[in-house]
């Protein structure tokens, strides 16, 4: 895979990074929505340590990602048992000629 050196900014420093082609894109998007996140808690809580705002961030990204995982494992779950019906249905069908 073909790798290339790009800097991502964060906070008003520049982070310079070798990532794949295939990643360039979905890496310099994250960038600019962490910039967007540290616009929107600096304005809405009035912080402008940048530390502390990165962790008020990486907080709030992470109940974020583990309410998602919660709700997957609650739709897997869902799916799996009506699967399991669907088959046991399927399985008393008696098919003629």
């Amino acid at each position: 895979m073909s790798e290339l050196a790009i800097k991502i900014r964060i906070a008003d420093r520049d982070y310079p990074m070798r990532v794949d082609v295939q990643d360039e894109e979905r890496l310099r998007m994250a960038g600019r929505l962490l910039g967007d996140k540290l616009r929107e808690f600096r304005e809405g809580y009035g912080i402008q340590d940048k530390q502390d705002l990165l962790a008020m961030i990486a907080l709030a990204t992470m109940a974020d990602q583990l309410k998602v995982s919660k709700e997957k494992d609650g739709t897997d779950a869902a799916l799996t048992e009506r699967l399991a019906r669907f088959d046991e249905l399927l399985s008393g069908v008696v098919l003629t000629s």
